[in-house]
């Protein structure tokens, strides 16, 4: 496989930081460096048509995130999906919505559900790639179904060329983490990051926080069973961060106050060797997976260099240059994907050596 048969890498389109229109001026600038896709965050369809118009063209159609409060068991989330489907056919490859505790009851209802949204690609759009056409409608795991469920219900809709599933690596990953730090440590549960008595827990939340990726690779190795593409969220996290514990990069690690493993800091859920585990299984897939980097917890600042001219009428460049230094982790990571995604091709079509064949007794 060559360099142009890798799949593509989304990375999060937004201004994520307070300022004006040239934030996104900024981001497109690094999107088109960096060669990377895009998936936009949306809440209505204003705001999509305004971020759309600062995403570079690409020949990889951008993703949207839609608002986390949709259900798709509601008539009204389901029109809600429908118009945004009809407004940005052939523009908009795909809208993930999150799945819903309602949903662990009416898997029939969800499927149904996303039949009655895919109708038009299988009725107008059936022989049309759906980066060009019909947008693909994902239900990302987001705690709402187990992941027996999440599975059963990526099954229940194969043959709907107009839905699939989103696998979202960190939340899959601190769900199961977590509920092993609590299988572990019982009723004391585990201490936050910075409390002292965490030096004497290390080893079971260690213990526990191997067992997210297991977790993921099982539930990929179990979709990739099915003859259907599906969309992966990627990004780190780790189970006792406070508030927010995922959505970080791979190339971090978590401060801790004492020495663990002669550094003070603890590692995330996968880190980069993790994360090249995931992209194996991926890659595996009856059908290739579609992937993007959703990292959005980067504090820092990186002038603007390049950028600066953008500019030019701010006072204060701190938001600026704090969008810079997240644009930076995005696109570092997005080389660490595609580095990774690389390697394994080279290895997929690395030629066996040949072996000479023995000397014959003349000739030794």
């Amino acid at each position: 496989m060559s360099s142009g048969a890798l799949p593509p890498v989304r990375g999060l389109f937004q201004r994520k930081i307070a300022g004006d229109d040239a934030l996104l001026g900024l981001t497109a600038l690094r999107f088109r460096q960096a060669g990377m896709a895009a998936e936009l965050y949306a809440e209505d369809t204003r705001e999509l048509d305004r971020v759309l118009t600062f995403v570079p063209e690409s020949e990889v159609a951008p993703t949207v995130h839609l608002d986390r409060r949709i259900d798709l068991l509601d008539p009204d989330g389901r029109e809600a999906v429908a118009r945004f489907q009809r407004r940005y056919a052939g523009r908009v490859a795909g809208f993930v919505v999150h799945d819903r505790p309602s949903m662990a009851t009416r898997l029939d209802a969800t499927a149904l559900a996303l039949e009655q949204l895919g109708e038009p690609a299988r009725r107008d759009h059936g022989d049309v790639d759906h980066d060009a056409g019909w947008p693909t409608v994902y239900v990302e795991f987001a705690g709402g179904l187990e992941p027996r469920q999440f599975i059963e219900l990526a099954e229940m809709i194969k043959d709907n060329p107009g839905a699939s599933v989103c696998v979202d690596i960190g939340h899959i990953g601190v769900r199961q983490a977590r509920a092993e730090i609590s299988r572990r440590l019982g009723e004391r549960g585990a201490p936050s990051l910075f409390d002292p008595d965490l030096v004497d827990a290390l080893d079971p939340i260690a213990q526990a926080i191997g067992t997210a990726l297991p977790a993921v690779t099982t539930m990929i190795d179990e979709l990739g069973r099915i003859e259907k593409s599906v969309h992966l969220h990627l990004h780190d996290g780790h189970p006792l961060t406070p508030g927010v514990a995922d959505h970080f990069g791979f190339l971090t690690r978590v401060p801790a106050p004492f020495p663990y493993q002669h550094r003070y800091s603890l590692p995330q859920l996968y880190g980069p060797v993790g994360l090249a585990e995931i992209l194996r299984h991926a890659q595996a897939m009856r059908v290739p997976p579609t992937y993007t980097l959703e990292i959005h917890q980067v504090e820092g600042r990186l002038p603007l260099r390049d950028a600066q001219p953008m500019f030019a009428h701010w006072i204060d460049l701190t938001n600026a240059e704090r969008t810079n230094y997240w644009l930076g982790v995005l696109a570092e990571n997005h080389l660490l994907v595609l580095s990774l995604l690389q390697i394994q091709a080279n290895r997929a079509c690395a030629t066996p050596p040949v072996t000479a064949p023995p000397l014959s007794g003349a000739a030794r």
